[in-house]
């Protein structure tokens, strides 16, 4: 006779998100995600760094932290010291950068570090889903920004803060993902990341820079980080690995002042970020960065010219999109008619897998007729087949778009 399975739901804690189904494989059509090109993983070059750095001082791998210290390799962070200067403008040492398991881990030392239930910080309207939620979570109160094609609309955002200030209510933090944002792929101007700094220091709320993306622009000239442009310190960093390189590495960093860094560093209580694929990326990226990274972006940017015809061929006007000025994602606007929390399920079942606009907007009805394709992972002809099916669903479901006359 079997016993009855033990019930562990009296003592899940109020409040925990709901099970996550089990994994079933990919679909065929996959635009989710922030998965990456397999044809421009440059694995040869991470086998042969792997080989060489692993010969070198592989048995380093015995002490917690490689005779590193608790921050991260620090071959890894004098890559990222020299890296940072040349691209975003940021000066700093390798004591300034904490090594992380991916940005999302940095995401959640900066939350734990400064939120609280009952807070309020401000982002972008339409914003990365994983903030999004981890916010929503912490019972912590999103004020959306609106975008438009130079990033976060900074006369919004001096309203807002004026308008909590009338409040009483002080935000935590101003997030924004300035270069290259996802989901719209807009850069944030120098002009109004200047009037960030300035809102900033004038209402005595620091910035969060998310700059996962930054790698992808697609003329290859960024504008300097705000953290860079700052004179007051009231900045806090993050960066990524996953976009550059590979996201199941899961190596990311954060740029920060000491007083802050110091108590996140406290919070990161995992023993350490990953220290062989840390090991692997300083070896790889001090060699073969600035070679890789352009040819990738020539890559994605192939990708979404084949996304946009194949939208602009299948969903005519029915499709509205800016061209991004770089990453793996595009933002589509489709008629207000069309749910796409609804049109996923249909679509999933043809085989087709989208990210439905309102898990990426603080303002869901802003959200509900969006959705944001991602074109890295998909191969050309996955692309023009995924975008047929999408539409074939999208006209059976909500009538859109049209069928033409033959």
């Amino acid at each position: 006779m079997s016993a009855a399975p033990f019930d562990f739901a009296p003592l899940l804690p109020a409040g925990l998100p709901p099970a996550a189904a089990r994994w079933t494989g990919r679909v065929k059509f996959d635009f989710t995600g922030g998965n990456n090109d397999a044809d421009s993983l440059p694995l040869d070059g991470l086998m042969a760094a792997a080989d060489a750095v692993l010969r070198r001082e592989g048995r380093t791998l015995s002490t917690y932290g490689l005779d590193s210290g608790p921050q991260g390799y620090r071959a890894l962070r004098e890559f990222l010291v020299a890296k940072l200067k040349t691209d975003a403008g940021i000066a700093c040492t390798p004591d300034d950068i904490l090594v992380t398991s991916g940005s999302l881990q940095g995401l959640d030392l900066v939350n734990a570090t400064l939120l609280a239930r009952g807070d309020t910080v401000i982002i972008e309207q339409d914003c990365y889903q994983g903030s999004i939620n981890r916010l929503t979570r912490l019972g912590v109160t999103a004020v959306g920004i609106p975008l438009d094609r130079d990033g976060m609309r900074v006369g919004a955002l001096a309203t807002a803060l004026d308008d909590l200030k009338r409040k009483g209510i002080r935000p935590k933090y101003i997030y924004t993902i300035p270069t290259v944002q996802n989901p719209t792929g807009t850069i944030l101007s120098v002009e109004r990341r200047q009037e960030m700094l300035r809102l900033s220091a004038t209402h005595g709320v620091p910035i969060f820079e998310d700059d996962c993306y930054s790698d992808l622009v697609w003329s290859g000239k960024r504008p300097p980080a705000i953290y860079a442009m700052s004179g007051h310190g009231g900045v806090i960093h993050i960066g990524s690995f996953s976009k550059s390189i590979a996201p199941a590495l899961r190596v990311g960093f954060i740029v920060a002042p000491w007083d802050v860094m110091s108590r996140m560093l406290a919070l990161k209580t995992d023993g350490g970020s990953g220290a062989l694929e840390q090991m692997v990326l300083a070896e790889y990226c001090a060699r073969n960065f600035s070679r890789h990274v352009p040819a990738l972006r020539r890559g994605l940017r192939a990708k979404l010219e084949t996304l946009m015809e194949s939208l602009n061929e299948h969903f005519g006007a029915a499709a509205e999109f800016e061209d991004p000025k770089g990453g793996i994602f595009l933002w589509v606007k489709l008629p207000d008619g069309v749910d796409t929390e609804k049109l996923y399920q249909p679509a999933l079942a043809a085989g087709v897998a989208i990210n439905p606009g309102a898990q990426w907007s603080v303002d869901k009805a802003h959200g509900r007729s969006r959705l944001r394709l991602c074109f890295a992972s998909p191969s050309h002809e996955e692309i023009h087949q995924g975008v047929a099916a999408l539409a074939e669903v999208c006209r059976r479901e909500f009538g859109v778009p049209a069928q033409t006359k033959g």
